[in-house]
This record gives C-alpha cells, structure tokens and sequence, in this order.
C-alpha cells in the first residue's frame, strides 16, 4: 500500500488547477496491524507557491507526519501536566475542529495548550483537526505545517525551508494568512483514551500524547528529505533547518548532501545526529542520536529521536518513532524544547568539499550615491559551504563582505562609473572573482512625509471639492486614512478600522482602496471602497462634505453565488483583493475580484440598494473569457464611458507562478451588464509569455493611456519589461529596466511617465525619450500602489516609502 498524497495544486482563487502526487516523510509508530506497506517515491520536488505579499520569500509544501498504533503496551507514563486557570502563554493557539467531536476535544486542547506555554510567537497558530477515516492501515493521527517558507525577513538562514508557524514567529507576521500553519487528521475509530489524567489503559493510545507529538512534528521537527526504496536515491530539494543540524560521522549536514544521489541515499541510512548546541547541552554533552535504521523506514527514518536511545527516558521519548499502548507524555520534555530553540538560530557551516566556484548572475544596480550588487550562490554552494563573499570596488579597491546577496555599497559618488567583482570564499579558499555591469549612481528625488506612522502600501487619489486628497492604508494598527490637502497643510482623519459606530468597524480594513468623486447639486461626494481583510468584505464609504456613511457592498452573505447562478446577489465570497470604482451619470459603480472564483464583479449603487453582475472571467462566449481575472485591475472614466483595464490567468505552473496571462480591456457607457464590450490587448507570443503582474490606466490628451507588465521564459517567474500604447494605436512600446533592477508594482501611468517598482525601489519612466530616473533609493512593499497629485500646480508621487506615506518630486 504506497504512501504518497495528492496534494490538489490551486490558483491564487483557490481554484483547481492540476494535482502532483508527493511522496511523504510520515511519523511511523510500529503498526498493530500485520501489513508490508511499500513507499512509492516519485523523486519529486515539492510544489513552490509564490508568495504575493513579499518578493522573493519562497514557499513550499511540508511533509506529512503519520503516527501508527504499537503492538506493544507498556506501564511508563509521564506525570500528566496539571491544569491551571493562570496559564502562562508564549503564544496563542486558534483551533479549528473540523468535524471532531465534543468528547475528543478536550484531549486535544491539553496537548495544544502545552506547545502555547512552550513555543513562543507574536503571531496567532492556525491549527486545523480533521477527524475522520484513515486512507492507510493503522494510521492513529497525520500531521503537516501546510507549507515551509524560506528567504523571509527574519529568517536565521534564508536557503532553509522553515514550518509556517515556526517562519511566522521569526518573521513577527503571518507569512500566509489565508491558510492554516499545522493540519492535524485524526482517525476516528482508533482505540483511544480521552481523558486528560494520563491514566491511559494498556490496550488504549493516549490522544493527548498523539497531538504532543504531531503538534511536534507540525511546528518544525521535521525533514525535507525523500527516499525511494526502489533505487536507494535520496534528495533533499528544500532543506529545513531540521535537515541542517542533522549531522553525518564525518560532520557533513545532510542539508548540504548532492541531491538526487546514492550518497544521500546512503547518508539517509546511516548514523545521523542532532549537532544543535542547545540540545547537546541538554543531552548530557552528546549529540542526540536520529532514527536512521540501515534499511530505510518509510515514515520513521531521520525525523525522529532515536528509539532505542530515548524510548526509556520519559518525556524526552516524545519525539521517538514507536508509541506503545498505554504510553503517556504530556509534556514535550526539555530535549525536544531545547532542540527547538536550536532551530530558532543559524545552524552552524558544515563541512566544505573543495573551493567554492564563482558566484553567478552578478549584477550591479543603479542607486543614490551607492549600488546595489547582486548575485546568485556558485553552482556547488551546498557542497562548498561558502562562508563569505567579497565584493570589491575595482574603481577605489574597497571592499565589503558580507554573507548573502544583495549588498549595498555605499559611499559612492553620483555621476560617477563604478564596476564591481564577486567572489565566494570558504574553508578551503576563494572562487574566481566575477565582474559585474558598470553603473552610474544617481541621485533620488526628494521626499517629504505626509504621515510617518502608517505605511501607505495601499493608496489612491482625488480631488474633492477642490482639495487634492489621498486615501490610504495604515497596516500597523489596520485602519484606512484620509489626507487633504488644505491652506498648504495635511489635515489627516482616520475613516475606518478603529470603531463599530455609524456603520464602522473594527476589523483591519488596510487593504486595497479605490476613490471616486461625484457631484450632485451642490453636493460634493467622495467615495471609498476598502477591503475587510478579516472577513473579506468590500467595504464602502461616502462624505458628503459634513458626514461619513458606511455601509458593506460585498462579501457578507452566508454563502458564495456560484457564479452559474442568475440573477446575482450579494455572496459570501472573498472580495477583498482588487476594486475599481467608477462615476457617471448612472451613478456609482465598483468593480472587484471574486478571490473565490476567479470571477471579475461589479455592482452598481440603485437608490438605496446595489444591483450585482458579473463583468468577465465565466465564459468564453461574447468576447468573455474564462480566464482567471482582477488579479490587478484598475479603471478610468472618460465622459460617460468606463474604461476597465486587468489582467487573464490562463496557466499555472507546479509552483503556483503564472505561465501565461492577457490583458483584457471592458467599456461600457451605461450601468447595464449586457452593455459591456470586451477585447483582449495582450495575449503570450514573440517571447511574451506572461502580460501583467500589475495595470495602469490614465486618460490623456491623446486618449487613454494603458500600461504593463511582461515576463519571458528568461525572467520567468518575473516580469523584465514594460509594455505600454495609447488606446486604439496598433503597436506597443516596451522598455527594459535592467540598470534599475526587476519592474513590479506599483505601477502608475499618465502622458508623460509610467511610475513603477523597481528591486523593491520606485522608479520614473520617460515616456519621450524612454530613459529612466530613480525617484527613490528607500524600499516599498511588494504588490503596493503610488500615485501622481498635484499641489499648488507642483506634480509629485505618491507612495509608501519605508513605511510613510510620502511625496516625492525631482
């Protein structure tokens, strides 16, 4: 019977895409049962899934631990631990009991409440209990962190793969907020002891101790190593900090063996030891011993103390591959604790196997009176174990190490030609040293904050009666602001988030923000439309110049329309991911993603109620598509015309990246669905592949203006150009930004410039001579918004930079 799980690989809307059977890494508890269970490795990397909010961290799928009935039983329990009303937690555990029922949750609940007193994080754990069948004889309970992050702010070591809980606590954020960070499945008709006394019976397993050690294995104690039985070749594609401390005899780390090979095979089966400090000191000095049988176990080998030493020693033998009946533990003991703050910190180097070769992909940004260098790790860095690079300045000679890519070199003089050279250096020696371009560091624009205490990563603006206006997110404390712009001076409000008056609430409403302005009468009318980022709601809200009025557009129904049903109403699906409003003589009207269908909505404000449609993404009739739509979307109103400009998923690759995209193009001059005329601007082809990543739109003197971004299988899975036309015209205009690092959000257009992100940067796109300008050397979010306003006749951008909302001009 194999041992493998098809894991359904979904878009960014949850929608099914294909499925990737991946071999597992269960925690093998002996079976009761008399079976031969064969492993069938497939030799596959796990999936990565990009993460959207935060550029170059990397994700992938963890491995699933099994726990398997003994057909032992045995009188050693552990002293039960007492429960307290004075709880003193490190963290703060969110269960989700799917499907268990009320007389095994308690059982549950001790083992969870153990870890909150024992593992320590700011940010809440998510841990989702199945309780059902088993696919597989025996099977007492599986486990999973859901997915392992690597290359995040925070991380000890960027080139491991850390669990989601353990990566949301060393990052001080949720790293994934739509999904849970540990899966727990519970078979149901396993014998089990409910109680919480740890009075188990000799026939009975204990579900207290089942959880202490899955919840174990769910936070981090885990590998990323496969083996196929058939073969004996063993990988390690995505190492965990686990696979790091696990230590060959001769001091190799199993992380750094080549991968697929026999060698790691063999590593795989051969004496492996934990070489953290913190366990070592808690062992006695001695390096604790993993469970590395010589035959390979399916479920049991590496990511588990080994049983023959540590099954006797009470607590410590949580973490053991074999649980008999009757066995009780319920605390995690101070080994595993101990071998848990190991993996809080940078592993030491391993062993180096020959002299690093040259650094690849070296690359040289332009930036203010500094650069930034950036290069990839040499071809053998696993096995060469590169400890520093060097990167010098072959105009002056000065030099800089540092120990991972990118590095700012600083003290530059604008104006000037620089060149720089890299070179990786271990135990063992120095690699050959790889040049990089030449660049000319220039000078930024200058920057004034409007408000240093909210972020702005969101933002959009107007003017309201007379007045320039910025609406905008402050994440910090999840609130939407508003600025204006009056007596040369900002007055600043917040809208919403901070109180359930008048319509309002509480939630974190920091997410994407759309504005309008209107007039009616002498009334002056600005409209907001926000995300609910904790209920995934549009949120509304209108200023008639004395009052605020709110009110929810979408998202707050008990359940999602399928959007085969007619006619539309208000659903329950996630809407909180883009929006586009839009003002004419029929009134107002929102357009915004449906995250759960991958559809594009709209609704149109009818007196006192919304009247919903579809707009794009359910067919591919009437010049429709099928596509999944509104990942980015933006509008513009020109008369009584919409104009909507967003992007078509049509392909995903293994890793959740997209492989290929149009762009799409609605009008329509009335408030009525079946007005919409639709065209597709973009489609792959010439080496295009993918068209979007981000939308612009503008009305100018020569008509509207449309602009985005493009990627090639050479870039993949990142944009390298942008491509921009006048409506109507018959070609489109493409600009490479090499110098100034990859282009992504945000992205904003208008006659003469195309703003857009450049490396985590904001830079100034000439639309007359193509050249480019760096507007600012500070950091802004991935995936954020900018804008153009205009003060006292001067025209700035608008963005979040390094956290604050700010202006900024040449």
């Amino acid at each position: 019977m194999p041992f493998c799980l098809n894991i359904a690989d979904r878009s960014a809307t949850g929608m099914e895409q294909s499925s990737q059977t991946v071999s597992l890494a269960p925690v093998r508890l002996q079976s009761i049962f008399t079976s031969t269970f064969l492993f069938t490795s497939l030799l596959i990397a796990p999936i990565s899934i990009p993460n959207s909010t935060a550029l170059g961290i990397k994700v992938a799928p963890a491995n699933t631990g099994f726990i398997y009935a003994s057909g032992k039983s045995t009188s050693i329990q552990s002293t039960p631990r007492l429960p307290s009303a004075n709880l003193e937690k490190k963290s703060n555990f969110l269960i989700n009991f799917n499907t268990v029922p009320s007389f095994a949750r308690a059982s549950i609940q001790t083992a969870v409440d153990v870890w909150a007193e024992n593992f320590s994080s700011s940010v809440p754990v998510n841990v989702n209990v199945k309780w059902g069948s088993s696919s597989s004889y025996g099977v007492l309970a599986s486990a999973s962190s859901k997915n392992n992050f690597s290359n995040f702010t925070g991380a000890p070591d960027k080139t491991l793969y850390y669990a989601s809980a353990l990566a949301n606590a060393l990052a001080g954020k949720d790293l994934d907020p739509t999904n849970p960070e540990i899966e727990i499945s519970i078979t149901s008709s396993a014998p089990w002891y409910y109680g919480t006394d740890g009075k188990c019976p000799p026939r009975s397993y204990d579900l207290v101790s089942v959880i202490l050690h899955e919840m174990g294995h769910g936070l981090g104690f885990i590998s990323g190593s496969y083996y196929d039985v058939f073969s004996g070749y063993g990988r390690i594609d995505q190492p965990t900090p686990f696979d790091a401390y696990a230590q060959l005899p001769d001091g190799r780390r199993l992380s750094d063996m080549p991968s697929p090979s026999l060698e790691t095979g063999k590593a795989m089966t051969t004496d492996l030891v934990w070489s953290g400090q913190n366990a070592v000191k808690a062992n006695g000095g001695i390096k604790p011993k993993l469970y590395t049988p010589t035959t390979y176990e399916p479920g049991s080998s590496v990511a588990h103390l080994d049983e023959r030493t540590f099954s006797q020693t009470g607590e410590n033998a949580v973490m053991t591959p074999n649980l008999d009946a009757g066995e009780v533990f319920h605390l995690p003991g101070s080994l595993l604790l101990a071998l848990f703050e190991d993996l809080r910190q940078k592993p030491p180097a391993g062993i180096a196997s020959g002299t690093p070769q040259p650094p690849q992909n070296v690359k040289a940004l332009i930036s203010d009176r500094s650069a930034i260098i950036q290069f990839d790790p040499p071809v053998n860095y696993r096995l060469a174990q590169v400890s520093n690079y060097e990167i010098k300045n072959i105009q002056t000679g000065e030099l800089i190490n540092a120990t991972e890519s990118p590095v700012i070199f600083k003290g530059l003089k604008n104006g000037v030609k620089y060149t720089f050279s890299v070179s990786a250096t271990n135990s063992l020696g120095t690699s050959n040293a790889v040049n990089s371009n030449s660049i000319i560091p220039e000078a930024a624009w200058k920057s004034t904050t409007v408000d240093g205490a909210s972020d702005a990563k969101y933002l959009a603006t107007a003017t309201y009666a007379g007045k320039p206006v910025i609406a905008y997110s402050d994440s910090k404390n999840g609130d939407i602001k508003l600025a204006t712009f009056s007596n040369n001076k900002w007055g600043i409000k917040t809208i919403d988030g901070n109180s359930t008056a008048f319509g309002r609430t509480t939630n974190d409403v920091s997410g994407y923000v759309s504005i309008c302005t209107s007039v009616t009468g002498k009334t002056n009318y600005l409209h907001l439309f926000y995300a609910d980022l904790k209920d995934k709601d549009l949120r509304y809200a209108v200023y008639d110049g004395k009052s605020w009025y709110y009110e929810i557009v979408d998202g707050d129904a008990p359940a999602i329309q399928d959007y085969k049903e007619f006619p539309r109403k208000r659903g329950g699906s996630d809407v909180s991911v883009s929006s586009a409003c839009a003002v004419t003589s029929a009134g107002i009207q929102v357009f915004y993603r449906d995250e759960s269908q991958g559809i594009l909505l709209g609704a149109v404000k009818d007196k006192l109620d919304w009247r919903y449609e579809i707009v794009d993404g359910d067919k591919d009739t009437e010049d429709r598509t099928t596509g999944d739509v509104a990942f980015h979307l933006k509008s513009v109103t020109v008369g009584k015309k919409i104009h909507l400009i967003y992007d078509s998923v049509r392909g995903f690759d293994m890793d959740r990246n997209v492989t290929r995209s149009d762009m799409r193009y609605a009008t329509r001059s009335s408030a009525f669905v079946e007005d919409w005329s639709y065209k597709t601007l973009d489609v792959p082809g010439n080496g295009i592949s993918v068209a979007g990543f981000d939308v612009g739109i503008s009305n100018g003197a020569k008509g509207v203006n449309v602009g985005w971004f493009t990627g090639s299988g050479a870039s993949f899975p990142n944009p390298n150009q942008i491509r921009y036309q006048v409506l109507g015209a018959n070609t489109f205009t493409d600009v490479t930004t090499s110098e100034y690092g990859i282009p992504n959000s945000p992205l904003t257009i208008d006659d003469k410039t195309i703003m857009f992100g450049c490396q985590l940067r904001l830079c100034a796109l000439n639309r007359s001579n193509g050249s480019v300008d760096l507007i600012s050397s500070a950091t802004v979010q991935s995936g954020s918004s900018s804008s153009w306003i205009t003060l006292n006749k001067i025209r700035y951008a608008v963005a979040g930079v390094s956290g604050k909302l700010t202006l900024l001009k040449p």
